[in-house]
């Protein structure tokens, strides 16, 4: 039977590349299928098309994804072409790093690109197939050196695999598969878990974990730094960098621009009432911990002791949170709420939750929205009470 590294065959080539470029909605394949099952082996047609799928799939996270090799499951875990650059910069510099659990490779290139050697380690032979080309697709000149096994089973503090040879590995970066369904994450739901991970700091004296943004910091031992990563608004990951590599105990980063914030001593803001504008601040930062330095760094402040939105009364641009023009600020009440939204002809809201229960899509619906105009509603707390605000983009 046809297995997806068959696809790195001769045969396998040539239906890719007859595929390539080419879209594979459900209507499309089922004609492309018929048309190349003359000429392939149908299994061998089935990878492919499959392939080409993922591929295109690929291209939200990758520049390349015409040119790699995915499968399902190593796609979804991968990390972006973006966020993997990112987390590789801090293994500039050193010589040998071990890239463990790799998958398909989705860290391996930018960890080629910024270490002199990189080992790959992947229990899954398809998976490492794939990541060795996938890190070639880069074109990184340095070295990468294939071995599948357990990484559980490997002697890092010693010597690594030929033919690395004897030298030490120096750093290790490591994305443990995780188990999905989990309502929450615990030290368990990993593979490796997360405490033989954790280990790690104890035989290579640089560790970077990547792990979902979900996860509880009392999960992270003392001395550790949580680096929480958003792509735009978008929470992506978070890394859990070693002592030997940790300048701070919490970290929001925000890619594309790299801007970063860490956690940092402060006397404690102040609370009011809403402003003029109101901030909601970036999903990296609230896990982060970080809402009161960035009130501190803004000059703003917090509407309720217990809730992550800032209030300031000046328009401010920064890539820790959104801005938005507050139009009106009142106790909640969901009558009064729908009664102003079609004074001001608000058609379209996203409603935005926070501090309260609710059911968004039913309070959507029974504030029955007409209009042209569109809006943010913003359901919280002030004080401790129900509090409701009606917002436009501070742009606008």
């Amino acid at each position: 039977m046809t297995s997806a590294a068959d696809l790195l065959s001769a045969d396998g080539q040539q239906v890719l590349s007859l595929l390539s470029g080419r879209e594979v909605t459900p209507d499309r394949a089922l004609q492309l299928g018929t048309e190349l099952r003359g000429r392939f082996p149908a299994d061998l047609v089935a990878a492919a098309l499959t392939q080409q799928a993922l591929r295109m799939a690929g291209r939200t996270k990758f520049s390349r994804a015409d040119e790699m090799y995915f499968t399902r499951p190593g796609l979804e875990q991968a990390s972006s072409e973006l966020t993997a650059r990112h987390s590789a910069r801090r293994f500039a510099g050193l010589e040998t790093v071990a890239d463990l659990c790799c998958g398909i490779g989705g860290n391996l290139a930018a960890l080629a690109s910024a270490a002199d050697h990189v080992l790959a380690v992947d229990t899954d032979l398809t998976s490492l197939k794939f990541a060795l080309r996938n890190a070639a697709v880069y074109g990184s000149a340095t070295p990468v050196i294939g071995v599948c096994a357990d990484a559980a089973e490997l002697t890092w503090a010693r010597t690594s695999p030929a033919p690395i040879g004897a030298r030490r590995v120096d750093a290790v970066f490591i994305d443990p598969a995780r188990r999905t369904g989990q309502r929450r994450l615990r030290a368990g739901d990993s593979q490796p878990p997360l405490d033989w991970c954790f280990g790690l700091a104890g035989q290579v004296r640089a560790v970077c974990i990547k792990a979902a943004p979900g996860l509880p910091h009392n999960l992270v031992p003392d001395g550790w730094e949580i680096e929480f990563v958003a792509t735009g608004r978008n929470l992506k990951e978070a890394l859990l960098w070693s002592p030997e590599m940790a300048t701070t105990p919490r970290r929001a980063t925000i890619l594309p621009g790299g801007d970063t914030m860490t956690a940092e001593p402060g006397s404690p803001v102040r609370i009011a009432a809403p402003g003029s504008y109101l901030l909601d601040p970036s999903p990296a930062v609230t896990r982060a911990g970080l809402v009161e330095e960035l009130a501190r760094t803004l000059g703003a402040w917090k509407i309720d002791p217990m809730i992550a939105f800032l209030a300031a009364d000046e328009a401010i641009e920064t890539p820790f949170a959104r801005t938005l023009r507050v139009l009106e600020s009142m106790p909640w009440n969901e009558r009064q709420v729908a009664r102003r939204l079609r004074e001001l002809e608000i058609g379209t809201a996203d409603i935005r939750r926070r501090g309260l229960a609710g059911d968004v899509d039913l309070i959507h619906w029974r504030l029955g929205l007409q209009g042209e105009g569109s809006a943010t509603v913003v359901l919280t707390r002030r004080d401790g009470k129900p509090w409701g605000l009606i917002c436009t983009p501070a742009e606008d």
